[in-house]
């Protein structure tokens, strides 16, 4: 807490001067009030009703005052605990989107959705309180006991004795229920991922007839977050009682005792209410700090998993630093060109690929084969730099890719994904995704070329694109890539949903209006890219062909053996 502390709450130091401020000026009002209490019972009945009505109307004035503070000091622990909150989602939000693929990966993306909405909460939570109540409550505690010790030393030994005792209650309970909350917080995010992988792949789970499975797994997760939190909550639940008890039992004490001390005229009346209305504001006291303890426990095991993110060294960097080779040293350099580039996943035991070259030209067609799992997606993602290779090099336009800042570098490359990707807004909003300029008759333009002229710029979509069809969002999807103008176009499997008549218009229509657009096309229906320039194929990671396809029909066996399986004439 103490680093978010560091970095979030300076903007709002002066809600966390002012605060605590306003909120100790209530607490004086409140140990004020028992003095004058005893005094009303004392001298009240022998100084007449006057005398009761003045000391009443200045416990009124008092309270009145009290209040005016607390509402003072709410008011600032709420702008300060809403704009910490704020802050620290927007900084977590844009730490996030820095993060590589690997990175991502690493957290999990129901496991970050709960960081960002639960475990912030939790810190906003623990700062509202910080300001309202950690000053408060010690204060009236030890206010309330010297207090007492003023009023009669021999009746305050007996609150003093069981100090200690209270102390133990409260470090068992903290200490036991840290590592909870943290386990109650992973148990959360498997809960947020089940849940989001059954509405993810809800029409699955119908077609399948697996709700009841889905239902029990989740009713699994659920109960095992549930338990770990009644358990939790039971332990916290616990300080109250524990506390109480042992107050109530002193103040029991206190009475017995006090009477005689009363009868023997050590103290009067008034002063024995007074120490009891004392004690009582200690152990409410105690109370609070037992159930801040319980906030900031829990705030704390959120404030360590917000803090692994931010202090989470993001990979990419957007940064417009210059590049370092500002001036080719090749006239007319390959667009795109690959140096025995090797690429392992973190933690993998092997390469998912090794020693892979080739080069492509600006105009020229890259078609990427293989079966299935051989990495030809692996490929693409490394050219803008989703991941960062292991061995070898990258060049675009001649220079050294890791050398290019990746806003540079992702401004020269449009990526059609696997898997059609569209966002809740309009067909135009989601154009304007790579060009943020784009005109409604650029929009048009570019649906058109991606054979799709028949929905208007303007229409609405709805969330994931689901008021579209398959073959009409992968349409969509590289309309927004090529409304970009992009050097390198890559298609990642971006025909699978094209009938093979839409297919071919749409690569006649790529070629004609970008004739010096580089396009990588992944697929494993070589119908699609027989007639590119160059094939790449791929076999467990590495390079198995490079060539036209009536060259690789004669030199590769796996490029043989594919296009026997499609029927091709071998």
């Amino acid at each position: 807490m103490i680093r978010i502390a560091k970095r979030f709450y300076k903007k709002y130091l002066l809600c966390f001067i002012l605060g605590p401020f306003a909120k100790l000026t209530e607490a004086v009002f409140e140990l004020i009030s028992p003095l004058i209490m005893a005094d009303i019972i004392d001298n009240g009945v022998k100084e007449g009703r006057n005398y009761v009505i003045h000391g009443g109307i200045i416990m009124l004035i008092l309270g009145v005052l009290g209040l005016g503070s607390a509402l003072v000091c709410q008011y600032l622990g709420s702008r300060a605990s809403m704009g910490v909150g704020t802050d620290l989602r927007r900084a977590v939000f844009s730490h996030i989107n820095r993060f590589s693929h690997s990175q991502i990966d690493k957290f999990g993306s129901s496991s970050l959705i709960t960081r960002m909405n639960s475990d912030i909460t939790a810190v906003q939570w623990e700062t509202a309180m910080l300001i309202r109540l950690v000053v408060r409550a010690p204060f009236i505690a030890v206010g309330a006991a010297i207090t007492a010790i003023m009023i009669d030393k021999k009746l305050a030994l007996i609150f003093i004795a069981v100090i200690p005792l209270i102390i133990i209650i409260f470090y068992f309970i903290i200490t036991k229920s840290v590592p909870l909350f943290r386990l109650a917080q992973k148990k959360l995010d498997k809960m947020t991922l089940i849940f989001s992988e059954h509405l993810k792949g809800v029409r699955v789970i119908r077609a399948f007839l697996r709700q009841k499975d889905e239902k029990a797994r989740f009713e699994t997760a659920n109960k095992d977050y549930t338990d770990t939190l009644i358990f939790t909550g039971r332990l916290t639940a616990l300080s109250n009682p524990l506390s109480y008890a042992v107050l109530n039992i002193s103040i029991a004490v206190v009475l017995y005792l006090g009477g005689f001390r009363v009868n023997a005229g050590d103290i009067t009346q008034g002063e024995l209410i007074a120490f009891i209305n004392y004690l009582t504001q200690i152990s409410l006291a105690l109370a609070v700090v037992a159930n801040l303890a319980t906030v900031f426990t829990k705030g704390q095991a959120s404030a360590s998993r917000v803090c692994e993110i931010l202090e989470t060294p993001p990979k990419e960097d957007f940064s417009d630093y210059e590049q370092a080779l500002s001036v080719n040293e090749i006239d007319n350099p390959p667009a795109l060109s690959f140096e025995n580039v090797s690429f392992r996943y973190e933690n993998a035991p092997e390469n998912a690929l090794t020693d892979i070259s080739f080069t492509l030209n600006a105009g020229e067609l890259l078609g990427i084969t293989g079966i299935t799992g051989e990495g030809k997606s692996t490929l693409i993602n490394l050219i803008p730099r989703f991941f960062e290779i292991s061995e070898g090099e990258i060049f675009v336009d001649g220079v050294n890719a890791e050398t290019l800042s990746l806003k540079a570098l992702r401004k020269k490359i449009a990526v059609v994904p696997q898997k059609s990707v569209l966002f809740s807004g309009t067909v135009l909003s989601n154009l304007r995704f790579g060009n943020p300029q784009l005109t409604e008759n650029e929009a048009e333009k570019a649906l058109a070329i991606a054979q799709i002229s028949e929905i208007s710029p303007d229409r609405e979509v709805s969330q994931g694109g689901s008021n579209f069809s398959g073959g009409q969002r992968q349409r969509i999807c590289i309309a927004r890539a090529i409304a970009s103008n992009p050097e390198i176009l890559i298609l990642d499997d971006s025909f699978s949903a094209l009938d093979r008549k839409t297919e071919s218009h749409l690569r006649r229509s790529l070629k004609e209006n970008f004739p010096g657009t580089s396009i990588i096309a992944v697929s494993q229906r070589l119908s699609s890219i027989m007639n590119a320039d160059k094939i790449l194929v791929l076999s467990d990671g590495k390079n198995a062909g490079l060539g036209t396809h009536s060259e690789l029909l004669k030199t590769s066996a796996i490029y043989r053996e594919i296009a026997e399986s499609q029927g091709f004439d071998v």
